[in-house]
Order: structure tokens, then sequence, then C-alpha cells
């Protein structure tokens, strides 16, 4: 399946059903009076969260989405049925946009999460509705109110746990298929990995979810290489774990680098808890590991694992640290979300 993180696409809501014109005609009944039943509310678009999806590739071959209109008043005060709401199915990580892409209008994060795309639009009312003392017989029934149609963006950020993040050809993807069953692209070239990847890690019987974004060059802020379109999905990890390809040459630089395109991107990332690993030790001579571990230490300023993602080296030790962050970090997102919610 082909990943898309963006897709464009238009709605519809549906137009209320028209109210009825009608009097009552009976035979023994003298006088009858209007009976024109009011319409239908047309149906809702609503974007809902659902399980099994991981891209918005399904956007590609459907772009429009038109509900169905109220149906129209009746005599006899029969009023028009409401319309069903159409539903929009999206991944978990979803963001709705307007059309200038400036304005996220929704925020679905969660399985069952649901938000109103476009409102339906009510129904007309029939004459029974403006009967009155004085006004016995009405002869207004007024069509039903259309619905609201737009374009709108959706955007995928991936929700993971830990995004992996480096420079190009630094082991990522050799890394997560090394600790998960996922199975991206390898191979000994730079950008084999063109989209985002997600797998699920387990660590001490507890798991949790890690995304191999795309590598970074320098300038990728302006474009560069793939550019930093997908550091989006790096937004909702909660950790970074930072790989540096062992066997180059200036690690500091390399380090800095991508450093530099978090800081460029903006929107936290460089704020976020990280871990720093020297990748590809098993093709480091042993004496040399502790020297390039000391001068990334001194780049980086905090510790750096050392680690294979082809032999194991240092992976185990690494993924406790990783998961005891991602510990760390939930608890703290959930006291926060504590003391908001009981804040006097």
């Amino acid at each position: 399946m082909k990943f898309l993180d963006e897709a464009k696409i238009y709605v519809k809501s549906g137009d209320g059903g028209a109210g009825c014109l009608s009097f009552r005609r009976e035979k023994y009944i003298e006088f009858g009076g209007p009976d024109g039943g009011n319409g239908g509310r047309g149906g809702d678009v609503v974007a809902e969260v659902v399980e099994g999806l991981n891209t918005l590739i399904d956007f590609r071959y459907r772009q429009h989405f038109k509900a169905k209109r109220g149906d129209h008043g009746r005599g006899r005060d029969k009023t028009g049925a409401t319309a069903g709401r159409l539903v929009v199915p999206v991944p978990v990580g979803t963001q709705v946009l307007d059309a200038d892409k400036q304005l996220v209008l929704a925020d679905l994060t969660r399985v069952g999460q649901s938000a109103l795309l476009a409102k339906g639009g009510d129904g007309g009312f029939g004459n029974a509705h403006y009967k009155s003392s004085t006004n016995r017989a009405p002869r207004r029934a007024d069509p039903g109110w259309p619905g609201e149609e737009h374009w709108l963006w959706l955007r995928l950020k991936l929700i993971a746990d830990a995004g992996l993040v480096g420079l190009p050809n630094a082991g990522k993807s050799t890394f997560l298929a090394a600790v998960s069953r996922a199975r991206p692209k390898v191979a000994d070239y730079p950008f084999t990995t063109l989209h985002p990847v997600l797998g699920v890690v387990e660590a001490d019987h507890e798991a949790f979810v890690m995304a191999d974004i795309p590598g970074l060059i320098e300038g990728a802020h302006a474009g560069a290489g793939l550019g930093d379109r997908f550091l989006g999905h790096v937004e909702r990890c909660g950790v970074l774990l930072h790989l540096v390809d062992g066997t180059g040459e200036a690690l500091g630089e390399a380090y800095r680098t991508v450093r530099g395109e978090l800081a460029a991107y903006g929107h936290g990332l460089a704020d976020k808890p990280e871990l720093v690993a020297l990748n590809k030790a098993d093709a480091i001579a042993p004496e040399e590991i502790e020297e390039k571990r000391a001068d990334l230490a001194k780049a980086a300023g905090k510790e750096v694992f050392a680690l294979s993602g082809a032999t194991g080296l240092g992976v185990r030790e690494l993924l406790r640290r990783l998961k005891a962050e991602i510990a760390a970090r939930d608890s703290g997102v959930n006291e926060a979300e504590t003391a908001e919610v009981f804040e006097p």
C-alpha cells in the first residue's frame, strides 16, 4: 500500500427538505385546516477515526463526499425524514485544515473521535407551522435551507512514542527492522526510505510504537533532499532517537546538521527528549568506538550509546532507556492534564 499523508477533499452536506403546503380535506369535516408538515434536516458530513487505517491513500481515488438531502414534508402533518450522516473514515492522527492550509479545524487523535465537516441544512416549515388565531388558512411553505459545501485538506501526522531521526543512510531502517516486525526498505545508498514507516517495538514485555522518518540533509527546511515535509510526523513523538553513522567522518558535524534542521522546522522538535546513538558499531574497530563516542558526546552534550542494528549490539539497553523516557514523558502529560481538569 502506498503512503499518502495529505489529501484534498470536497464535502457537501445535505440540503433540508421543503415544507409542504396542504389542507385537510375529508368527508364530513367542514373545517379541515392546514396540515402541511415540515421538511426533514439534511445529512451532516462527519470525519471519524477508525482502526486499521494508517494512510490517506483512499482519498486519492475518492475526493467528493456529498450527504443526502432531507425528505420533503407531506400532508396530514407528516414531517420529512432526516437524512443520515455521511461518515468519512480517517486514520488516527489526522488533522482537518481549511482550503488555505492555515487553520486547523480539527485534530483527531483517538479511535472513535469525530469532527463535523459540514452541517446539514434545516428543513423548511410547512403551512401548518404558520397557522395562528388570525391566520387560519396560511398558504406559506418554505423550501429547505441549503447545506454547507467547501474544500478541505486532510493531513496525517503519525502517532508514535519514539521517532528515528538522522542523516540518510544512518541505519534507521535497519534498526527498525531489527527491533520490530516492520519491513522498511534497506539498501546501501541514501534515501532508501521515501515515506515514514511505523513499527511496534517490545522491551521487557512492554510495547511502544516507533516511527522511521526519511533522512534529513543540510538545507532540508528549504527543500533540499526530501525536504522537511515528513517532520510533521515527529511532532507527535514523545522521544527522539538520533542515529549517527559511526563509519562516517565528522560525527559532530553530522549531529549538528540534523539538530539544525529540527530547530529550523520548529514546532517544538528541538525541545523533545533525545537519545543519541553511534550506529553501525559492528563496522568500527573496537579501539575506535570509544574515541568516536567521546567525540559525538562532546558535540551532543549528552550520553552516547553504541549500537548495531545488524548484530544487536547495545540494542536491548537502548530500548530500555527509550521505554523509560517514554514512561516519564507519559506521566508528565497525565499530570498536566489532571492539573488542568481539577484546577480550581
